[in-house]
């Protein structure tokens, strides 16, 4: 056996990490003229990386520059200025490096006692958090690694606070229990559908009511599908009601909800994972529904706030709603308790929990909420920029009405007569070569209209001339994707 059976030393850490932080600098350097993605397909990429487990040890120069030469250039940089798809997000300074600090650290926060100071500064920052988003009626709180968990932990509370059934004791095989149902717009993430999965609620009892045009649900047709139900002997669970839909960014009627949701004694839920925390921005900030209402509430720090994954805010309105419905202690886990101390392993699934509100501290302080928000109201502008540029240009139809920095936009050629599912096409053709040519990455939906670009904008880097290089990559793509025409004008 090697005499060698420790760590490295503090001196080698400090020389590796001096090497890495190097390495970052000249990344961030030179971010803006790297591609966004690799070209390269699925199985030269795994080639590229498959190899033998190594048995004896490599110098961490080595690693570094494989890692360097061969893992950096074949991702999809989401903390590129040019990513704009799905929702974009970004990682600053100061949350990389507490990700780092708390890497080192290793502190599990599960119990008071495991991790004292970390589980007060996460009590900390969910109350930072809780008044950024505007929901400061919070009684139980948690950060959860994203909003698919906060959403299935906050149903899992809804379940559990029906009266009458105590589903966490006897649970639901065997039981005469009424069919549980969930409510929701076709617009919901399908995190709502593996919830229901999860909590044996069943993919047929989630009700998604349609959509109107704009993408957002419609109180009338959720009271009447309520009232029907109830009449066939179904039991509301919960609804579901979105501050940002993923498609388009849509802003459900969160006010008019809430009063049919007390009205059937109905759970609320709130999904502002994306748009909770752009109420910050002046632009957007008074164009957002009062959350006070909501029973539980998810939004994500890593979505709009600068912050690495995985952080996202689980809050709820009823005092030990999560701990009423997780809380098991086993001998082994017993500890003292005294004022102020919390055991958050009590408030999820979760044992073992990282301490992830070290960068969501680390960045609040660093920035402020005055630096905060005048980040997220240049993004705005920078969407809002975009959106002039389309709407002046008859070729291009903006097919989404949201405050949000989310931009869904439609090539459809103003003076040709085309089959909708020929424009379908062309803005396919469109959009893979942006993304094909590597300047900017975007995603897609569909809209009423068809196929629609969807640029999402909220990364820190992001500027102008970043915003001013996308849209020169659409149009000189759209030209390029775009019909023949004969000289008389027709397309063929």
């Amino acid at each position: 056996m090697s005499e060698n059976v420790g760590d490295w030393s503090p001196e080698e850490l400090e020389k590796n990490g001096q090497l890495l932080l190097s390495q970052l600098r000249e990344h961030f350097s030179t971010l803006g003229n790297q591609p966004v993605t690799t070209q390269r397909s699925a199985q030269e990429i795994r080639a590229l990386l498959d190899e033998p487990l190594p048995d004896a040890p490599q110098p961490f120069t080595e690693i570094l520059s494989q890692t360097w030469d061969d893992v950096r250039p074949n991702l999809t940089l989401w903390n590129h200025p040019r990513f704009h798809a799905y929702f974009s997000n970004s990682s600053s300074g100061p949350a990389i490096l507490a990700e780092m600090f708390t890497a080192a650290l290793n502190v599990n926060v599960m119990l008071w006692d495991a991790a004292p100071a970390a589980a007060a500064v996460e009590l900390t920052v969910l109350d930072w958090l809780a008044q950024m988003v505007g929901y400061t009626v919070a009684q139980d709180s948690v950060l959860v690694d994203g909003a698919s968990l906060g959403t299935l932990y906050g149903l899992a509370a809804a379940r559990e606070h029906l009266a009458g059934l105590d589903i966490r004791q006897q649970g639901l095989a065997g039981r005469d229990v009424p069919r549980l149902r969930i409510y929701t717009s076709d617009q919901t993430h399908s995190s709502i559908d593996k919830a229901a999965i999860t909590l044996g609620i069943g993919l047929d009892n989630v009700v998604r009511i349609p959509a109107d045009p704009d993408g957002r649900l419609d109180p009338d047709a959720l009271r009447e599908r309520l009232e029907r139900d109830e009449r066939l002997g179904y039991r509301a669970m919960a609804v579901v009601a979105n501050v940002g839909t993923t498609s388009v960014g849509a802003i459900d009627p969160v006010e008019e909800i809430a009063e049919i949701c007390a009205a059937h004694d109905t759970w609320l839920h709130v999904d502002a994972a994306y748009g909770g925390f752009w109420r910050l921005a002046p632009q957007v900030g008074p164009q957002l529904p009062d959350l006070s209402r909501a029973d539980s509430l998810v939004a994500n720090p890593h979505k709009v706030l600068m912050c690495p994954m995985e952080a996202s805010a689980l809050f709820c309105r009823h005092r030990d709603a999560l701990t009423n419905t997780f809380r098991v202690v086993p001998e082994y886990l017993r500890t003292r308790h005294e004022d102020g101390s919390v055991d958050f392993m009590n408030y999820s699934l979760q044992l073992g929990r990282q301490f992830r509100a070290l960068k969501l501290w680390w960045l609040i302080k660093s920035f402020g909420v005055s630096g905060l928000t005048d980040r997220l109201s240049a993004a705005a502008a920078l969407a809002e920029g975009l959106r002039d540029r389309a709407r002046s240009d008859p070729d291009w139809v903006v097919e989404n009405d949201t405050p949000f920095p989310l931009v869904c936009l439609r090539y459809q050629p103003h003076d040709q007569e085309l089959d909708p599912r020929d424009v379908d096409e062309l803005n396919r053709r469109i959009h893979r070569a942006v993304n094909e040519a590597g300047g900017s990455f975007v995603s897609h939906t569909v809209v009423p209209s068809g196929y629609a670009i969807r640029v999402s904008i909220g990364n820190i880097h992001t500027t102008e001339a970043d915003i001013h290089a996308l849209w020169a990559e659409l149009t000189t793509a759209a030209r390029r994707c775009a019909v023949p025409r004969t000289r008389e004008g027709s397309t063929r």
